[in-house]
């Protein structure tokens, strides 16, 4: 009897020492407070979720963004609020035309009269990723008592530093709760909406996309399905940067691009001027992969880690 308890106990000791090894394998730690949510690598920073409402002016009001995004070396990429412009927000998406039934009910740029409820957050982390994924109902102070119309589910995942890059996934899932609900960009020419990110605008900024530079416009840009953002983004000489891929499963891909050299954002546009339906009965999803790298790019074969991400997306949907 003693002997059949002692290796009761030394199964169980080794079953403790199983889960504990495995559950330390991971290079990722979650830091969760009530305002944000940060992730770490190494103990170096990747990038921090602002779940709950932030303002600079006790008015404007704004969360379900990440900022700031880290570089390799640990240096803000990203910039939050502005003064030229106090809504953009580090890596976000937002849209100006919001509508129900033909009516608008705010614009989600400015989150004006628009409301986003983080009320599910979940964390996970293993050896070689850590996911992210949220709850986020969307509301409107013009619509029946700040009823939710749009559930959004997304999850960002936050892959493993390999061969100094670091990749971040972004798969946005949109689903109304109510019938007629539209979304869309700006209604100019411009059309700018979808996932937008507030860099900080070095005077070197320079922008690449399938392997030529490009020269940013006043409109829309139609090029290939990634763009490089690369500058001395805070350590002097040291060029670095974030590359944006856009993923074939996105509904307009190629999607156009909106760029800025100075007191902008960059935007990979969805869906334009022209509103777009969203059904209650399916989801619209939206796949992004964002690449932060030391060097620019001349450095990196982007082509390559484009067919990279749309081979590893292609994997997991099968």
């Amino acid at each position: 009897m003693k002997r059949c308890f002692s290796m009761l106990c030394s199964l169980f000791l080794l079953f403790m020492i199983s889960c504990n090894r495995q559950q330390t394998a991971s290079s990722f730690i979650f830091e969760e407070s009530e305002q944000n949510i940060t992730l770490y690598e190494d103990n170096k920073p990747v990038f921090i979720y602002q779940r709950n409402q932030k303002s600079i002016d006790g008015k404007c009001f704004y969360n379900n963004y990440f900022h700031p995004v880290f570089s390799l070396n640990g240096v803000p990429l990203t910039d939050e609020f502005p003064s030229d412009h106090p809504y953009h927000r580090g890596v976000f998406w937002a849209w100006h035309q919001i509508f129900i039934n033909k009516k608008s009910v705010g614009d989600g740029w400015i989150m004006k009269n628009i409301e986003q409820d983080v009320v599910k957050v979940q964390t996970d982390t293993n050896d070689q990723s850590a996911h992210l994924q949220l709850k986020v109902l969307w509301k409107s102070l013009l619509y029946e008592d700040k009823k939710p119309f749009i559930e959004e589910n997304t999850t960002v995942i936050g892959h493993k530093l390999q061969d100094s890059i670091r990749r971040i996934d972004f798969e946005i899932n949109l689903r109304a709760l109510v019938s007629g609900v539209e979304i869309g960009g700006s209604d100019d020419e411009k059309g700018y909406g979808g996932l937008s990110a507030r860099l900080k605008l070095p005077p070197d900024l320079t922008f690449t996309s399938e392997n030529k530079p490009v020269v940013p416009e006043i409109i829309q840009i139609k090029t290939g399905p990634w763009m490089d953002f690369s500058a001395t983004f805070g350590i002097k000489e040291k060029k670095m940067g974030i590359t944006i891929f856009c993923h074939p499963q996105t509904p307009n891909y190629p999607a156009p691009w909106i760029i800025r050299s100075m007191t902008s954002m960059q935007n990979i546009v969805f869906p334009g001027r022209d509103r777009v339906e969203i059904p209650m009965d399916k989801q619209i999803t939206l796949y992004y992969r964002l690449v932060v790298h030391n060097g620019d790019a001349n450095t990196i074969d982007f082509n390559m880690l484009q067919t990279e991400y749309e081979a590893s997306m292609n994997n997991m949907n099968h």
